[in-house]
């Protein structure tokens, strides 16, 4: 998608720059667990800063404040993506992200509202993420809120029908507060999701399903800001912003291999991953 750039310089560089420390986030909790799935949490890590650092109108000091924008990670096994953003964030200590998955830790492999600070919606199974998020919607216009409700799936869980059926529902009710977002990186645990069970043409069936929809490349600032800008403009239907990623972004040795969905680095990986991400942060910083 092309629009007008709404971001300064200073903007694109600061979330440029926690992008990088939120893909640090990833690798240093999957790999103090010994587990997670690091491949969609970084393919993902840009959306989570923006939504954090720009976009949703939350309090770390007061996570359950009545009239924050709510956000529902509806592929909720890509956990330390958002985990990291919300530390980052000031929700929690920043150094509780190496107690992911750990027995009494509040950071466990799908987030769970009960424990972790941030969290609205447990999520986990997939597929019933995004029926919650056109819930809190529907409640939200109930009772008159104008708080914004975002959920992020992932292109494999797109699969599961009970997403169609909250996306009916969402049309049906007018859900102009909702947005959707389908991070697009063209893997599941299986493979290639146009081998296991393709989903494409992403853009066209959301149309179909009474969505405004925007096309954009995920790692891309700009076109995020403009997408976003875009959706709370747009009134009487749902929006959805369809985002090309890449799994594994960031990290060389994990780019495009869908067997980084679930597995985490050992020390050897880790140090590479680290590296890496020190060096593209350093650049930002640069810049």
């Amino acid at each position: 998608m092309k629009g007008a750039i709404y971001l300064t310089a200073a903007e694109k560089k600061q979330l440029m720059a926690t992008a990088c420390k939120v893909r640090m986030g990833v690798i240093e909790g999957t790999h103090a667990a010994k587990a997670g799935h690091p491949g969609g949490s970084l393919s993902a890590a840009d959306l989570f800063t923006y939504l954090y650092f720009k976009e949703m109108n939350v309090d770390p000091k007061n996570p359950k404040w009545e009239d924050r924008d709510r956000f529902v990670l509806s592929k909720g096994h890509t956990a330390p993506g958002l985990y990291a953003a919300l530390a980052l964030r000031g929700f929690f200590p920043e150094s509780d992200l190496l107690t992911l998955r750990h027995i009494g830790s509040h950071l466990q492999g799908h987030p769970n509202m009960n424990e972790t600070p941030g969290v609205d919606m447990s999520t986990g199974s997939l597929g019933q993420g995004v029926s919650a998020a056109a819930g809190m919607a529907l409640a939200a216009k109930y009772q008159g809120k104008d708080c914004r409700v975002y959920t992020l799936l992932g292109d494999g869980e797109i699969q599961e029908g009970q997403v169609w059926e909250a996306f009916m529902l969402a049309h049906h009710y007018k859900l102009d507060n909702l947005c959707v977002i389908i991070d697009n990186n063209g893997l599941q645990i299986d493979g290639n999701i146009a081998d296991v069970m393709s989903p494409y043409p992403i853009p066209e069936k959301l149309k179909a399903f009474g969505f405004e929809v925007a096309e954009i490349d995920g790692h891309d600032f700009e076109q995020m800001e403009a997408a976003f800008a875009k959706a709370k403009e747009t009134k009487g239907v749902p929006f959805a912003i369809v985002m090309k990623t890449t799994k594994g972004k960031g990290v060389s040795y994990m780019e495009n291999q869908a067997g980084w969905h679930g597995k985490a680095p050992n020390d050897e990986e880790y140090e590479k991953a680290m590296t890496e991400l020190k060096a593209q942060l350093a650049e930002v910083e640069a810049m």
